[in-house]
């Protein structure tokens, strides 16, 4: 009987040796080396400039991810397909149209509402909620992940599609496909560009590890966060040249968004991971994590941290809350002398007043 106990135990740990090493996984990684992490130090230092977050609940809108103000009002999307329309006075909220998708970025423009919807492609919107599909196509492949985006002066909506491969509808959660394309790190992410005169989309760049928040910068390049490399690019849309604006960020940066003064803002939505960099050289490593139960592999960390930057790239300062009270803070607006912060999964839009610097 002892014998018999002692070889199923040890037929069972062959197996799940086997399942761990050659089981298939969706993702193919590659290798790659980050910059070593400095951490919160230097312009970094912690604080807990957002440890006090008033908030106004959204309600069965989770997930506020990205906000924008259209004639003094707020309009948010949310996880749940909803737009809200906030007003900030009263703290009102209410829900102007439900996009049938996941939407994430929205901006205002011409008294238009835009919107990048992670399972819609780019949308349009009216104050009253009519909404339009404006592109979900370019050259032949679908859009399949939009995430963010902003509108040139001259009528250019530049949209990040943040997988290829790994789309927001087919892999359950937009969480579950980031996370996907983070760990594979073969860089499938696009940044397109839709014409509203010419109704023409086009790709601008391409080979990104999850490109995200997106921003116009004042010379009118296009800055777009590269979350699986920590860093933010600016990108000419003319010719598609990449150049580094913020490098090694001691965090994954989500949104980015203008600012008083031609600053912005940009949210790094959870601290780097010690596993995921430390394994960045070993694509096996990744794959076997990928075969664990979801409750084993590597988790990311509830850390408030907003980061206000120049228009060079220099950080100005930040606003952070090391217990990370509210979860998954993604970025952040000012609106008549208050900081509104956005959130990936939180039931609430936060704020507090905000201070020009001396």
């Amino acid at each position: 009987m002892i014998k018999k106990i002692g070889f199923s135990f040890a037929a069972l740990f062959a197996v799940g040796g086997l399942y761990l090493g050659f089981a298939p996984v969706s993702i193919d990684p590659v290798s790659w080396q980050p910059d070593a992490d400095a951490g919160h130090v230097g312009v970094f230092a912690p604080n807990t400039k957002l440890a006090d977050l008033e908030r106004i609940s959204v309600g069965v809108s989770v997930g506020p991810e990205d906000a924008t103000i259209l004639d003094g009002l707020i309009y948010a999307t949310s996880q749940t397909g909803d737009i809200t329309r906030i007003d900030p006075a009263t703290k009102t909220v209410t829900i102007v149209a439900n996009t049938d998708g996941v939407p994430l970025g929205i901006e205002a423009h011409d008294g238009m509402i835009y919107i990048a919807d992670a399972h819609k492609g780019l949308l349009s919107m009216t104050p009253n909620g009519t909404l339009k599909t404006l592109t979900d196509t370019v050259d032949g492949s679908s859009i399949d992940y939009a995430d963010d985006l902003d509108i040139s002066n001259n009528g250019v909506i530049y949209f990040s599609d943040a997988s290829t491969k790994f789309g927001a509808k087919s892999n359950g959660t937009t969480m579950a496909a980031s996370l996907l394309e983070i760990m594979e790190s073969r860089g499938t992410g696009r940044v397109l560009a839709y014409n509203l005169r010419t109704r023409q989309t086009r790709v601008i760049a391409d080979g990104l590890v999850f490109p995200n928040g997106v921003a116009m910068h004042p010379d009118g390049s296009v800055l777009v966060n590269e979350t699986g490399r920590y860093r933010t690019l600016k990108i000419d849309p003319e010719t598609g040249r990449m150049t580094d604006w913020v490098a090694n960020m001691p965090g994954f940066p989500d949104n980015i968004n203008p600012g008083p003064n031609r600053t912005y803002f940009l949210g790094l939505i959870s601290p780097r991971s010690e596993w995921l960099d430390k394994n960045a050289p070993k694509p096996n490593a990744r794959k076997t994590a990928m075969r664990l139960p979801a409750s084993m592999r590597p988790k990311a960390e509830h850390y408030g941290h907003i980061v206000q930057l120049d228009a060079n790239g220099a950080v100005l300062r930040t606003f952070q809350d090391p217990e990370g009270a509210y979860h998954d803070a993604t970025g952040a607006i000012v609106h008549d002398g208050v900081l509104y912060v956005t959130s990936l999964h939180e039931t609430d839009l936060a704020y507090q007043p905000y201070s020009e610097m001396n």
